[in-house]
């Protein structure tokens, strides 16, 4: 009797462990030293900056962990001591099994669980469609140097269907996944850069399970979107005030015209400061009927003499503020602003009538909203 007692104990422990797909990590890590650390770090609720909440060392070329189940998933990464970079997955109750490369953190490989299977799938969505896009752009500079319109219209052509196509992907892993993390990491990227009508990312939100909805990412999401609903389209332009180049505050209804563009950009960035001569002629072309343009910058603080030269360089003749603080800067904050370069077009009124239109699209709006 007491041997079939202890069989029995025997089973049951075992069928404990078969059943248990905890929160277990584990990886290959030969290409490194042995006793070198290994970090866990999740995204922090309150910081939304990545925090450390395990370790462990390298030993005979391997390293686990074996974590407290997670009660909902989170955007994880490792880090390994004397190596610059990490390695993204997502925490799930599920045994995680990776392959670090030291020389290319970026390509270590990771399995286990759906929700790291559907992010990989997802990432290298976009590592190809970043690829291709460079690859496209590099030809089209050729095509431009060689003053070739007919192949660099084709060029453009073909980077507008890779980008719809991009989107029509985005779309479909968040419709089919409504229980997925990574479908509230898709929304995050569709609201950072500005590739979907706001109302359609709130459709897809509004979707998604209670449980995704209810990460520390889906709160942003729901705050951001919460915040877009003040700048959308049909709304009152919120008044702000902020610092000139000469130090002097300068408000919104100070500036305002009966056509009102309001221009987010920075030194740094590249994209703002080719669609600069655009907006230029477009104001040369409609300041006397009317047209205000007032520029807020997101220039990095302690950095105001690159704001300066930007905006001589560029022969910016219109009103600019900025509080030099990059993505801290509270009027970019005020209009939830993820990405740049980005415009709101206000009328006489003060209510948003367009968004993030540029070069020809942009002047046919100002020209149709002054009767021109």
């Amino acid at each position: 009797m007491r041997k079939k007692i202890v069989m029995l104990a025997i089973a049951a422990a075992f069928t404990s462990c078969q059943e248990d797909k905890g929160y277990f990590i584990s990886g290959d890590a030969s290409e490194m030293e042995d006793g070198n650390m290994v970090y866990v770090s999740e995204i922090d609720e309150n910081t939304n900056r990545p925090s450390r909440v395990d370790s462990t060392t390298i030993e005979d070329g391997r390293f686990e962990f074996d974590m407290e189940d997670v009660e909902s998933p989170n955007l994880s990464f490792l880090e390994f001591e004397n190596t610059n970079g990490n390695v993204i997955f997502i925490s799930e109750n599920e045994k995680i099994n990776f392959k670090i490369y030291k020389d290319s953190l970026r390509t270590s490989e990771v399995k286990g669980g759906k929700e790291n299977k559907l992010l990989y799938d997802y990432l290298g969505h976009l590592k190809e469609v970043n690829e291709k896009v460079m690859e496209g752009r590099n030809s089209m500079r050729s095509a431009y140097q060689a003053q070739d319109s007919t192949k660099l219209a084709t060029l453009q052509e073909n980077e507008k269907e890779l980008m719809d196509n991009d989107k029509v992907f985005k779309k479909k892993v968040v419709e089919e996944n409504p229980d997925s993390f990574v479908s509230i990491m898709v929304i995050s990227d569709m609201l950072r850069m500005q590739s979907y009508p706001i109302n359609e990312i709130q459709e897809m939100f509004d979707s998604l399970s209670e449980e995704v909805k209810n990460t520390a990412i889906g709160k942003q999401i729901a705050k951001s979107l919460e915040n877009n609903d003040k700048v959308a389209v049909g709304s009152k332009a919120p008044n702000f005030t902020a610092p000139t180049p000469e130090g002097d505050k300068l408000a919104l209804k100070d500036v305002m015209g009966k056509v009102t563009i309001i221009d987010f950009w920075a030194a740094w960035c590249k994209p703002c400061r080719v669609e600069n001569p655009n907006l230029v002629k477009t104001y040369n072309k409609y300041k006397d009927d009317g047209l205000s343009v007032i520029g807020v910058s997101l220039d990095r603080p302690g950095q105001k003499d690159r704001w300066l030269e930007a905006i001589e360089q560029d022969g910016l003749p219109w009103h600019q503020v900025s509080n030099l603080k990059f993505w801290q800067e509270p009027v970019a904050q005020l209009y939830d602003i993820k990405a740049i370069p980005a415009a709101f077009v206000l009328d006489e009124n003060g209510t948003i009538v367009a968004r993030d239109l540029r070069g020809d699209a942009l002047d046919r709006k100002i020209g149709e909203l002054l009767n021109k």
